[in-house]
């Protein structure tokens, strides 16, 4: 029976993130960053203040990838954040690839002159704000190597770095950002280059099993090579607008930063040898990373193994009468889900006993991307059971489970959240890689899709294109213009060998062209 208002047809469902993934991606992932209340830009100029809930994302990936670094035989230790010129002056090819990001202390005092602070005492050495540490860690190694004996050596450094960057966006590019960088030096070529590819896999390991990213593990081209370094390796993981995003590194830096420094040693022979060192880092980046491959129109979506907090209860009592035992029950079941392990870890619970609108804190956390959430009410804790809603489904769809089953089980649904967003993750790119033989599907499969003819060959537009690809810089430098388009890795497993569409030329097997961040 008609109401006698208009019947709205195809109404698109609201959602708490405005605008949406599809309507517009940028501001999509500012917003989701405002709603989950992760960070924010600061008063100086291109650095973001990192806010709890951000950087308990950051706390959760430290916490995992330290384990894993000690684990294969690393220890933390930490160097100055001030790095002398004359240092990098000695790299020729490392300075020139830093060169323009590097901040510079000059002088070392500040006087007050007609009501402003003005710089005095110049200093007889500027000092590089810290962007890389190859240079400085390599002076204490020089001290700390003598002897084949000291090898290998394996250090890890927690700490921040600047670069100054002139476009900014919270956590993918700031001046000033967050990582872990490891640096280690060894007695030959080989075991060199196994720590370098030993680290790739460990960041590879963390990415899948703990950010529910999969990414992809290659070689950099020589365009696209750490400054410096003799090969560069990658870990590269596609966002949900089929952007490529660069997840970690890990480089074979052979003698090169060595001999800059002079770290050698007596080998077994008693003959003088320069030592051959790696370095690989991961940064902040990944909380962006973690963003946009997981986060979706309501806001953030933690994977479990790294969610701040795993579990929220919302205590709910409208009338003030039943507030006390709701609570009192709420209590009781966030002690009984702490002592239950997941990940070999207990369980990280939040207990939300705040005297407001039930809806809203609910939407909040929703926003935050907490992988479970449960509310209490009276009725619920009558039946002694729980309202749950899960993050990695849409929002009105919550189950009733008891407090024993939810105990029982728990475990279990925090580990299937967590394959879930892997699950997705690795179909949405699957979805949108696609191998490609010509250079004219090519330039098509990176066209506007706004642009594209009704008889376009290519339905999906953007992502991973996989080509054969001969290697010369010529080309992906022409690509690079034509269509913002880089070759993002040359995978590991490259396959067959067959001839490049650009060229005509043979190639040793297929790369990975994307746009990226």
């Amino acid at each position: 029976m008609s109401n006698g208002k208009p019947q709205q047809q195809n109404q698109k469902p609201q959602t708490a993130i405005t605008p949406t993934r599809e309507a517009n991606y940028q501001d999509w992932y500012q917003e989701v960053i405002k709603a989950a209340d992760l960070a924010e830009n600061s008063d100086v100029r291109g650095c973001m203040v990192i806010k709890p809930w951000g950087y308990g994302l950051w706390e959760g990936i430290q916490r995992a990838l330290d384990v894993m670094f000690k684990e294969t035989g690393h220890q933390n230790a930490y160097f100055p954040l001030f790095i002398p010129v004359s240092f990098l002056e000695k790299e020729a090819a490392h300075v020139e690839g830093f060169a323009k990001e590097c901040a510079v202390v000059t002088h070392h005092r500040l006087e007050l002159r007609d009501g402003k602070l003005v710089p005095t005492g110049k200093l007889e050495e500027p000092l590089v704000v810290r962007p890389t540490s190859e240079t400085i860690i390599g002076a204490s190694f020089a001290k700390w190597v003598k002897s084949y004996r000291d090898l290998p050596l394996l250090i890890n450094q927690w700490a921040n770095v600047v670069r100054w960057e002139m476009r900014t966006r919270l956590f993918l590019r700031t001046a000033e950002f967050l990582w872990q960088e490891g640096h280690t030096a060894h007695a030959t070529s080989e075991e060199a280059v196994e720590e370098t590819m030993k680290m790739l896999r460990v960041y590879a390991t963390f990415a899948e099993e703990y950010m529910a990213m999969p990414v992809i593990q290659g070689e950099k081209t020589a365009a696209e090579r750490f400054p410096g370094a003799v090969q560069t390796f990658c870990i590269e993981a596609m966002m949900q607008d089929r952007k490529a995003l660069q997840a970690g590194t890990s480089h074979f830096l052979g003698q090169n930063f060595a001999k800059a420094s002079g770290i050698q040693f007596t080998d077994q022979n008693n003959a003088v040898a320069h030592a051959w060192t790696t370095s690989w880092g991961v940064s902040t980046r990944l909380i962006g990373g973690m963003i946009m491959v997981h986060a979706d129109d309501d806001g953030m979506v933690c994977p479990p193994r790294l969610a701040p907090q795993q579990i929220v209860i919302i205590a709910i009592a409208q009338k003030p009468e039943d507030r006390p035992r709701v609570v009192d029950y709420c209590k009781a079941l966030a002690t009984e889900l702490r002592q239950q392990r997941y990940n070999d870890d207990r369980l990280r619970v939040e207990l939300d006993i705040r005297d407001a609108n039930g809806g809203e804190r609910r939407w909040g956390w929703v926003k935050k991307g907490v992988p479970v959430i449960l509310e209490v009410g009276p009725r619920d804790m009558d039946k002694d059971s729980v309202f749950m809603g899960r993050r990695d489904k849409t929002p009105k769809e919550k189950t009733t489970v008891t407090r024993a089953d939810l105990l029982t089980t728990i475990a279990a649904t925090l580990q299937e959240i967590q394959d879930n967003l892997l699950a997705k993750a690795k179909a949405f790119r699957d979805q949108h890689t696609k191998v490609i033989d010509t250079k004219d599907e090519f330039y098509a499969f990176f066209a506007d899709p706004k642009k594209a003819k009704e008889n376009d060959p290519t339905p999906i537009h953007g992502g991973f294109a996989m080509t054969h690809y001969s290697g010369e810089i010529a080309v992906e430098e022409q690509i690079k213009n034509d269509l913002k388009v880089t070759v993002r890795c040359i995978p590991l497993e490259r396959g067959e060998a067959g001839t490049c569409p650009f060229t005509g030329k043979p190639s040793a097997g297929r790369v990975v062209w994307a746009k990226s961040y």
